[in-house]
């Protein structure tokens, strides 16, 4: 029996859930969703060490004289939260900085710009609800506090908590004020660009595509997250009156989520690569994908350089 018990704790020691973590220095997460956004980054790493866990790649070393570890949730909500679990358990996390490219929804927004949300909301976690004759049914009580219903999808929230917090149900999840102080800060010193170079494009990206504007950085207002490629014009109306959203993505209400359950402090830097579904013609992502993973790159970089030691 007692070799048994011995057996199974080894067990458990050996599983990577309760391993250690593998750098004892305290680092700024520099989170990207997927490889462009990494790319307009991983050159700003200085003497860089690479780190494999669970096909992952994890690059510490200094951006701007900060300690960093440059890192890919990978794309869509669960990857997101899961890989933001996984860099807090492995890794001493001081603060979480996302780097990446959106949809625009506000509509006084442009392709280009490089938006900093003060709160983050999963605009899917929602009710389906059944059609009937006196119209639709939810499963549940529809709380008073709910974001309007979009036909029978109807918001319902998220529950969670922290070791501060108890458990409620909410709609929106804030990042860090201090770290949008900051932003709000850099964002007055930082020029973005019109044009990408072909060295910053990716090798399916388009050649010299440029702004026929000049991008701005926005700080404040809400930000929308689901595993949802969104090009839809009505729906984005919808999330802009609901929501009074600036920008939708597919990662960010995740980490700010899993952030605030750890109490690590987080903030999302989001440049606008199309419009989602407010475009003129055809999505538009392809096209500015590179400009936009570069402006938010650029703006990262400032804020990293303005942190405190």
């Amino acid at each position: 029996m007692m070799r048994l018990l011995f057996t199974l704790a080894l067990s458990l020691l050996a599983t990577p859930a309760l391993a250690k973590p593998l750098d004892k220095t305290p680092r700024t997460v520099v989170m990207t969703a997927f490889f462009p956004e990494w790319q307009a980054l991983e050159h700003a790493v200085e003497t860089p060490r690479t780190y494999k866990i669970n096909g992952l790649t994890f690059l510490t070393g200094k951006m701007e004289g900060k300690p960093v570890v440059l890192m890919q949730s990978g794309v869509s909500m669960v990857n997101a939260a899961m890989n933001t679990q996984l860099v807090l358990d492995r890794f001493k996390v001081k603060r979480i900085v996302f780097s990446g490219i959106a949809g625009g929804v506000d509509p006084d927004l442009t392709i280009g710009d490089v938006v900093v949300a003060q709160d983050w909301a999963q605009y899917l976690e929602v009710s389906f609800a059944r059609k009937t004759a006196q119209g639709w049914k939810t499963p549940e009580p529809v709380d008073p506090a709910a974001p309007k219903n979009w036909g029978m999808m109807f918001p319902r929230g998220v529950r969670v908590g922290n070791a501060s917090e108890p458990a409620e149900r909410r709609y929106t999840i804030a990042v860090d004020p201090g770290l949008v102080a900051l932003a709000r800060q850099v964002a007055g010193t930082t020029r973005l660009q019109r044009c990408v170079s072909a060295q910053q494009a990716q090798a399916d990206a388009p050649r010299g595509s440029c702004l026929d504007h000049e991008p701005k950085i926005v700080v404040g207002g809400t930000g929308v997250s689901a595993s949802v490629f969104a090009d839809n014009a009505e729906f984005r109306e919808y999330l802009q009156a609901t929501y009074k959203a600036r920008v939708l993505d597919m990662e960010s209400a995740a980490v700010a989520q899993v952030a605030y359950a750890n109490q690590v402090p987080a903030v999302v830097f989001r440049s606008l690569s199309d419009l989602a579904g407010g475009d003129e013609s055809e999505n538009q992502m392809q096209t500015f994908m590179a400009l936009a993973s570069v402006n938010s790159a650029q703006v990262v970089r400032a804020f990293v350089k303005a942190l405190p030691n």
